[in-house]
């Protein structure tokens, strides 16, 4: 069987947060190219706000995105930070999924965002989140910082080139052990 890894990136605007998720998706496939692995952009797709109802009475984009993410083995999600705190729309994806999407899978954490403080809005309230899920978070969460980019966007420090890189590897194992234990 195949396992499946959905890249979320968790906002409606700008590019960074594509482009980090984006290089652990490409980081998984170039080393494990039997693992499937998708890039939902909440730029490319249209979500009503949540209202509280049944989940699974929605159309739509919706319908495909929660359908999407119910048949992940795994996730990496990034957020940018603003004001100090993960996007509206990162929020209301989670508000959107059924809590049961993410249980017991794991979820690999990057932010980015403009001052080197705002690190602290994965461990404080994402992390809380994903806990609220019952996922397993992996333990590395990278942060980038606008200083980490050049003016294309491009990813220009090396140091977290290399933790995106690592982060890839370690959700894998993460899952890949998971995997394993279960069908132990």
């Amino acid at each position: 069987m195949t396992l499946k890894l959905v890249g979320i990136s968790g906002t409606v605007t700008g590019s960074k947060t594509a482009i980090i998720v984006k290089r652990v998706l490409d980081q998984v496939k170039k080393n494990h190219p039997s693992i499937d692995v998708e890039l939902l952009d909440l730029k490319t797709v249209d979500l009503p706000f949540c209202d509280g109802r049944d989940p699974l009475t929605y159309s739509g984009d919706a319908k495909r995105v929660i359908d999407q993410l119910a048949s992940a083995d795994f996730f990496v999600v990034g957020t940018p930070i603003f004001r100090a705190s993960l996007t509206g729309a990162l929020k209301n994806l989670f508000d959107l999924v059924p809590d049961d999407v993410f249980r017991g899978k794991v979820m690999g954490l990057v932010a980015n965002g403009g001052t080197y403080q705002h690190y602290l809005v994965v461990e404080n309230q994402v992390k809380p989140i994903a806990g609220y899920f019952r996922c397993y978070t992996a333990p590395s969460v990278v942060y980038a910082h606008g200083g980490h980019f050049n003016a294309a966007n491009e990813i220009t420090d090396p140091q977290i080139a290399k933790r995106l890189d690592d982060l890839a590897e370690e959700i894998v194992m993460m899952q890949t052990g998971i995997k394993a234990l279960a069908a132990n």
